[in-house]
């Protein structure tokens, strides 16, 4: 079965061009689907056309938020709602083509857990899209370890147990790639057509490039030190412990010497106490993360591992003490 998951925010113009060729790409799979409009607060006649549509079609559903909350909110509620096995996600403004939705479908049949849609034609303004979006890209790549050229797009399939795995917060849904990667999920990337809008504007702007920068540098920390804050805060506390140590041992020599260090050196002696200050606050931060991880993964049940399938052979003892050996898979 296959879930599709759209966020929209006032994509009224595209609604219904989008459900009709939408649904036609999906009748001709020959699969059983669902489709989950997620509205995110629309304050045009989103919701409602929506609701005309549910009335006919028993394999649509509508999740109406109380409030703007945000691409990323909007994405995890439609993927808790979703049943399917494989889950798609798009954008509801018609600049992802449904038709190649199939293309996704084929590299998730291979044995790929995420298909990720790369515009490799990107229609958008050079200066303030494509230049600063190319330059993001990049540094995810490096951030992340993962080899995609467009994180930022929403157009991407997933097998369902993966999006188990991630929990999505701020602005994160970009790096459900590099989030599922933590568990060995297997990424692959697709390209897909970049269509223009039929009606509006873009909700997103230069404005979200240093955003996008600050992100980067949480799903850096989060992929690499997650479950080990204190190899990043203690490395940088003994640092500071050390520096500040060498510099107050120095200016205790010069003060046995004799030496005035408050006049000769006052801002040194100001320097080495807030150098040990600060190493002692980043060292004691890093054991206060070790103690909120633990709690974290210990109240919540959660695993620092994900298991891909568990295969054995075991003998089926019968009553008569004979036994036969069938080989058992658990995906």
């Amino acid at each position: 079965m296959l879930s599709v998951v759209i966020p929209i925010h006032n994509e009224e113009p595209a609604i219904l061009k989008l459900y009709d060729k939408l649904t036609s790409v999906l009748e001709k799979l020959k699969k059983p689907y669902e489709i989950i409009f997620v509205d995110d607060a629309s304050t045009d006649r989103s919701f409602e056309l929506l609701s005309n549509l549910c009335e006919t079609d028993g394999r649509l559903k509508i999740i109406r938020l109380r409030r703007n909350f945000g691409q990323t909110a909007a994405l995890s509620a439609g993927f808790d709602e979703a049943q399917g096995n494989v889950v798609i996600s798009l954008d509801g403004d018609l600049q992802h083509d449904p038709e190649d939705i199939p293309a996704l479908l084929e590299k998730i049949n291979e044995g790929y857990d995420i298909a990720s849609g790369w515009r490799k034609n990107r229609l958008d303004n050079a200066v303030t899209r494509k230049i600063p979006s190319r330059i993001a890209n990049w540094l995810m790549a490096k951030a992340s370890g993962i080899e995609l050229r467009d994180f930022g797009t929403t157009f991407k399939a997933y097998r369902s147990e993966i999006l188990k795995d991630v929990n999505l917060y701020g602005e994160l849904h970009r790096f459900i790639p590099a989030l599922a990667s933590q568990y060995g999920a297997r990424v692959a990337e697709v390209p897909i057509r970049n269509t223009p809008r039929i009606a509006g504007g873009s909700h997103y702007g230069l404005s979200r490039t240093f955003r996008v920068f600050f992100d980067i540098l949480t799903i850096r920390f989060l992929l690499k030190y997650m479950t080990r804050p204190m190899h990043f805060f203690g490395a940088l506390g003994l640092g500071g412990i050390a520096l500040g140590g060498l510099i107050l041992t120095y200016l205790l020599v010069q003060k046995i010497r004799g030496m005035d260090i408050i006049l000769e050196h006052g801002p040194l002696m100001f320097a080495g106490g807030l150098l040990l200050l600060a190493g002692l606050m980043m060292f004691t931060s890093g054991l206060l993360g070790e103690l909120l991880m633990r709690t974290y993964f210990e109240s919540q049940g959660r695993r620092i591992y994900a298991v891909r399938e568990i295969r054995t052979r075991r003998e089926a003892q019968l009553a008569d003490g004979s036994g036969s050996a069938p080989n058992n898979t658990k995906p």
